[in-house]
């Protein structure tokens, strides 16, 4: 029996992948990897001789404990202070020589977060820089350790920018969001802790598109029982952009 042509070649390509993986490994491969575990092990010496410049917030909070304590009751209670004021293991050696860094005067770190960006999680704070009070530092507003607004938000795309945007494109534009939504107070204020309610049945749509006389103008009107009567509206139509 013949061997095909291609099975003599197939075995000098895998040789020739076996060869080239021994030699890579013997020349790309550190001497001390494998050590301790699957990373290499000179590396932990390389790490511990590096300047430290980080001091950590508990050496921050030994000083300025009063700042802490309201830091702590803030939105900005996750963060470490060197996220915004810059590394500061040189201030805490020598607290009086070297300062860290000031409060930011020129916009350049609140819209790294709070910038709008849809792919951020809904009810996030995010605001458009170039309309949003334009010129002004964020903390001659808004204190940086404990950032609640001012004054609570009047406009729900204060917060749900992208929901906003889409819906000022569809036929519900000129629909005010507490048509649809119950919004108390203090979702406003905690929004992740109190939700705004949603319709839970096909009759709140009805109020608007079941067949009827008179007919509301301009508003699709269907038969609500014979238009898919064991399903919800918003199960095919996106209430936000409901000609989808």
């Amino acid at each position: 029996m013949k061997i095909p042509d291609q099975v003599p070649r197939l075995a000098v390509v895998f040789v020739v992948a076996v060869l080239a993986l021994v030699a890579a490994r013997s020349i790309l491969v550190p001497a001390t990897f494998g050590k301790y575990g699957h990373y290499r092990a000179a590396a932990v010496d390389s790490i511990a001789a590096r300047q430290v410049r980080f001091a950590g917030r508990q050496e921050c909070e030994d000083c300025h404990d009063d700042i802490g304590a309201v830091r702590a009751g803030g939105n900005h209670r996750t963060l470490s202070c060197e996220v915004c004021h810059g590394p500061a293991e040189t201030h805490v050696e020598a607290p009086f020589d070297v300062l860290p860094e000031p409060p930011d005067q020129q916009r350049r770190l609140c819209p790294l977060c709070h910038q709008y960006n849809p792919s951020r999680p809904t009810g996030f704070p995010q605001i458009d820089p170039v309309v949003h009070n334009p010129l002004k530092p964020c903390i001659s507003c808004h204190n940086p350790h404990a950032p609640v607004p001012p004054s609570v938000p009047g406009e729900c795309s204060a917060c749900h920018g992208s929901i906003a945007r889409q819906k000022s494109l569809s036929h519900h534009a000129n629909l005010p969001c507490v048509t649809c939504h119950s919004v108390p107070q203090q979702h406003k204020l905690t929004p992740r802790t109190v939700r705004a309610t949603k319709p839970t049945e096909r009759l709140f749509c009805a109020q608007c598109h079941a067949t009827r006389t008179p007919k509301l103008e301009g508003a699709p009107q269907i038969d609500l029982q014979a238009h898919y009567p064991r399903d919800l509206c918003w199960q095919c139509h996106y209430p936000h952009y409901p000609e989808t």
